[in-house]
């Protein structure tokens, strides 16, 4: 009598040979359509290697000489060449098949080479095989473990014939090239833009489509893409883990730590073509390039303001509420911006790190050195449209200006007292406190 044991052992022996089979044909219709793309083989001397590589203007890779004491076998659709053939036909499946027998259980991708379909599975399993023996590192591929070990040693195997850029990995490389032909492959169907890499046009898609994939897991925050979410986890962290090597200003992110050391250097690599204007940031020439253009894209919703930038429109919607969300831990100051707060603070802590290169002026704010440095030279360049007025300040001009038009903004809440200068204003302001 047949145990219920022996039937189940039978049922798995016949899909273990269901799954044989299936693999078995898999094989033969790669290796039909191989034979039917005409695909060829050939075996070759390192003299007819030579002779194809200096063809293209390129020196014979070291390892194809080492290889040259034995067989090499060059595929004639990519000039792929390797000295085992096993290879090539790896290389004959993986890129000269349009057949993806290889199939998902779970989603829908395919490939037409087994071992890419066991690295996908292992993305579905969280499973992270290969760990660096250096730092917590682990990925699911041995190929990103070999990257990964580079950042370790330094090693940079692929270079640039053209420049002296060198790269960790051959996309990189590839990515590189793009910059000396100018080519940018990659489109958006919505908009203009067109970029370098893959990657860059899937992040540009999100903007169209309104996607944020990458999610925080403490609160609320999405992003589309992961740099930002990383920079987000900072504010949660508290982490600044660059620092100036000058000051003691430290930062979560190195492009904010290189415009920093633009202020120690001087540095100003943004330059406007219509002006003499140059900057340190490509977000400050934009809004620069706004004064020549007029273009005021922030808009109040309450009064006619329109401003260059959206920190400008905040600021004056505080107007508006009355709110002064910066408040001093010393005094009783409050006021509606982080920076006036800062520079307010150096009033308790007397720092003054703006210093003059020419006397031992000190100042705790750029705007007062600016106006000092026009001392030495004599130069005034604010000048009045209607008078012969000229002055060192911007904002002496507009004090001045205030004389012609009869404005007088400063008014006081508790009397009929009014004053066009704010000095004026606030000394009127103690009679009543």
């Amino acid at each position: 009598m047949i145990t219920i044991e022996e039937i189940y052992d039978f049922k798995q022996l016949c899909l273990q040979t269901e799954s044989t089979i299936r693999n078995l044909r898999q094989q033969d219709a790669i290796k039909e359509e191989l034979r039917l793309d005409n695909i060829k083989v050939e075996l070759l001397n390192l003299q007819d290697i030579s002779d194809k590589y200096s063809e293209n203007n390129k020196n014979v890779p070291g390892c194809i000489e080492e290889a040259s004491k034995s067989e090499l076998y060059y595929c004639y659709n990519c000039n792929f060449i390797n000295n085992k053939k096993t290879v090539l036909i790896r290389h004959l499946q993986v890129q000269h098949t349009s057949r993806k027998s290889f199939k998902c259980s779970i989603c829908d991708y395919c490939s037409n080479h087994m071992p890419n379909l066991k690295r996908h599975m292992l993305k579905h399993t969280d499973e992270k095989l290969f760990k660096c023996n250096v730092c917590g590192y682990c990925c699911t591929a041995k190929s990103n473990l070999k990257i990964h070990m580079r950042t370790h040693t330094g090693k940079k195997p692929f270079k640039c014939d053209i420049c002296d850029y060198c790269c960790t990995t051959k996309y990189y490389l590839k990515l590189h090239m793009h910059k000396h032909t100018g080519e940018k492959p990659f489109k958006c169907n919505i908009c203009n833009y067109s970029c370098t890499a893959k990657s860059e046009l899937k992040r540009h898609m999100r903007m169209h489509t309104g996607e944020k994939p990458f999610k925080c897991n403490i609160c609320d925050y999405g992003c589309n893409q992961m740099t930002n979410l990383k920079l987000h986890m900072h504010k949660h962290t508290g982490e600044k883990p660059f620092k100036c090597n000058i000051c003691d200003y430290c930062c979560s992110t190195k492009s904010h730590l290189i415009i920093h050391m633009r202020m120690h250097t001087g540095e100003k690599p943004f330059k406007c073509n219509i002006c003499d204007y140059c900057c340190s940031t490509k977000s400050h020439l934009i809004i620069h390039m706004r004064t020549h253009t007029g273009e005021k894209p922030f808009k109040c919703s309450i009064c006619d303001f329109g401003c260059y930038q959206m920190a400008n429109l905040k600021f004056h919607m505080y107007k508006h509420t009355g709110e002064k969300p910066f408040k001093c831990n010393i005094c009783d100051y409050c006021c509606t911006t982080k920076s006036y707060l800062i520079i307010h603070m150096r009033t308790h802590t007397g720092e003054k790190p703006f210093k003059c290169n020419i006397c031992d002026y000190g100042c705790n704010q750029m705007s007062n050195l600016k106006r000092h440095i026009h001392k030495h030279s004599d130069e005034k360049p604010f000048k009045c449209n209607i008078c012969n007025y000229y002055c060192t300040v911007k904002s002496e001009l507009k004090r001045h200006m205030r004389m012609h038009t009869g404005e007088i903004p400063f008014k006081c809440n508790i009397c009929d007292y009014s004053s066009n200068t704010k000095s004026h204003f606030k000394v009127h302001m103690r009679k009543h406190t």
